[in-house]
């Protein structure tokens, strides 16, 4: 692999280079006259490939990160590749599902660090795609990280067509897909309330919380410190019961229950969207920092009016990873389910109350019809 590289990059050292910035791909050509380079790859791939000693393909969990891979038939699609550049489908390769071997590592690594020359190299994937494995995602489930950020991840068997966020393969079962949401405002926004409200608190911040009765009297808050990603907004917006927008609400309490409950709805509002089905076996999986705080989980578990689990596991792309390679290796002698079956089990920390649907399901109406009414005038 290494001689292959020489053999290409170093006679054209002073060459120019121009990069191109598409999506999440970087395509670098290498131009001299009519020399282009003959194939591109992926991070992951590149990597795969160095250990495989040879061009590895790219996995489908990757390329459809790329937005030019039809996730249906899962492969390239030739209309945006074509308004890409020429001769792309070529140079990417056919694509192969998450969990591939793709053959016997190379003999540089036997012969240069003692590997077992019958080392199998299963197709690399992405960060994402670990931590679903990681986490021991399933059908019906729904992981939220609750970080700087907040994450949510999403087991799809059918996907709607949306705008907003992501929808990837998915590395375990091929035929169903994983969505991903991304919100930049996440525990920074509620350290901010927290700051005001409690003089940074979090004992205080709880108290108020669980002392404010769910639907909060129907206030309801949006608060975005930078600007977010979905959906496109920034600043704070206050609306009351009736719907008309106000300057500040009239306790911290009601402040501090329009956070939570606002971010919570707009994470469901968006899982909706992308063709999550909520139902009696939906289970949400809670990670990340505030994943910590019981009065922050049993609003989630109110506003999705579903049971809330927490999973002791740090670094799950990388445990998932580990897994990923296994079930590439294992796949066809034991499940996804046996394989991780040794991975510890969540735990579950509280069930929404039995009138949540009640109260929520019509605040998820308004919920929305805010965000609509924000993002055409915003």
């Amino acid at each position: 692999m290494m001689d292959l590289w020489c053999q290409y990059l170093f006679p054209y050292v002073d060459m120019r280079i121009e990069i191109k910035l598409m999506i999440r791909t970087v395509w670098v050509s290498l131009l001299i006259d009519d020399f282009i380079f003959q194939r591109i790859s992926l991070i992951s791939s590149f990597l795969c490939s160095l250990f495989l000693g040879k061009i590895a393909p790219i996995d489908i969990m990757e390329a459809s990160g790329t937005n030019l891979m039809d996730i249906k038939s899962k492969t390239w699609n030739e209309t945006l590749l074509d308004r890409c550049g020429p001769n792309l489908k070529s140079k990417l390769g056919d694509t192969v599902p998450s969990n591939t071997k793709l053959g016997k590592i190379a003999p540089y690594f036997v012969d240069r660090w003692d590997f077992n020359p019958e080392c199998e190299i299963i197709a690399f994937t992405g960060d994402n795609a670990s931590s679903l494995i990681g986490l021991r995602l399933n059908p019906g489930w729904l992981a939220v990280s609750l970080g700087t950020s907040d994450t949510v991840f999403l087991w799809l068997q059918e996907p709607h067509v949306v705008i907003d966020g992501h929808i990837f393969c998915n590395p375990i079962d091929k035929d169903a897909y994983l969505g991903l949401l991304c919100f930049k405002n996440g525990s920074l926004s509620r350290e901010r309330i927290r700051n005001n409200c409690t003089e940074g608190s979090w004992e205080i911040f709880n108290m108020l919380l669980d002392s404010t009765p769910r639907g909060n009297f129907g206030n309801i808050g949006l608060y975005y410190d930078t600007q977010e990603i979905i959906p496109f907004l920034s600043g704070d917006y206050r609306f009351n019961k009736a719907g008309d927008r106000i300057v500040k609400f009239t306790s911290l309490e009601v402040e501090v229950r329009a956070l939570i409950e606002g971010q919570f709805m707009a994470k469901r509002m968006y899982a909706e969207d992308f063709g999550f089905k909520f139902g009696e076996d939906t289970k949400l999986l809670a990670t990340g920092g505030a994943s910590c705080n019981k009065s922050i989980l049993q609003v989630m578990a109110d506003v999705f009016n579903a049971p809330v689990y927490t999973l002791n596991v740090s670094n799950s792309a990388t445990i998932g990873s580990a897994y990923h390679a296994k079930i590439g290796l294992l796949g066809n002698e034991k499940t996804y389910q046996e394989i991780t079956a040794c991975l510890p089990e969540p735990e579950l920390v509280c069930t929404p109350y039995s009138d949540a649907a009640d109260i929520y399901e019509p605040m998820l109406k308004r919920y929305r019809n805010i965000i609509q009414m924000l993002v055409k005038t915003s």
